[in-house]
C-alpha cells in the first residue's frame, strides 16, 4: 500500500484507530516496506540488502527519537520510492536496464563485468530456457567462461533467472 501510493495518501487510507497513532502508522509503513524488500530480494540481493539496512537505520532513528516524526516520514518516503523503483541512480550510464543494474550491484559494481555477463546471457539463452536444465547449463557455461568460478556462476545465475528481460 505505501509502496504503490504516496505516504500521505496511504496514511489517509488507514483505519482511524491507526491513523491517529504515530507509532502505529510508523510500524505499518515499516512493515509494508520490509515486506516489499523481502518479496523482491532475489531480483537484486545487493540492492535490497542495502535498502534493508537503510530501513533498519530509519527505524532505529525513530525509536531512539533521533529524528522527529516529520523527518521520519520524509526519510521513509524516499526509501519507499527507491524500493518501488528497485534501483538507485548511482549506476553508470551504460548500466541502463534493470537486469544490468542487478548484475552491476551484485558484481561489486564492476561495470565491465556486468556488461560482459549481460551480453553472454543474451547471446547464449535459448527460448524457454527457464526450468530446462540443459538450456540453463548452456547459459551457465557462458557465464563460467567469464567468471571462472562455479560458485559465483551459481550465485549470479539465481539473479539472472529472476530478471524478466532475459
Amino acid at each position: 500500500m505505501f509502496i504503490s501510493s504516496g505516504i500521505v495518501d496511504a496514511i489517509n487510507s488507514l483505519p482511524n484507530g491507526i491513523k491517529k497513532n504515530e507509532q502505529a502508522i510508523a510500524e505499518t509503513i515499516e512493515n509494508n516496506v520490509h515486506q516489499k524488500i523481502i518479496k523482491e530480494h532475489l531480483i537484486d540481493p545487493a540492492f535490497f540488502e542495502e535498502m534493508s539496512k537503510l530501513l533498519a537505520e530509519i527505524i532505529k532513528e525513530r525509536k531512539t527519537k533521533a529524528i522527529n516524526y516529520k523527518k521520519y516520514l520524509e526519510k521513509i518516503e524516499v526509501l519507499a520510492e527507491k524500493v518501488k523503483k528497485g534501483v538507485t541512480e548511482q549506476a553508470p550510464n551504460e548500466i541502463n536496464t534493470l537486469a544490468l543494474k542487478a548484475l552491476y550491484n551484485n558484481l561489486n559494481k564492476n561495470k565491465e563485468l556486468a556488461i560482459q555477463i549481460d551480453k553472454a546471457v543474451k547471446k547464449s539463452k535459448p527460448d524457454n530456457w527457464r526450468g530446462h536444465q540443459a538450456r540453463e547449463n548452456a547459459i551457465k557455461m557462458e557465464i563460467n567462461k567469464i567468471l571462472n568460478n562455479i560458485n559465483e556462476v551459481e550465485r549470479i545465475f539465481k539473479i539472472i533467472k529472476k530478471q524478466s528481460e532475459y
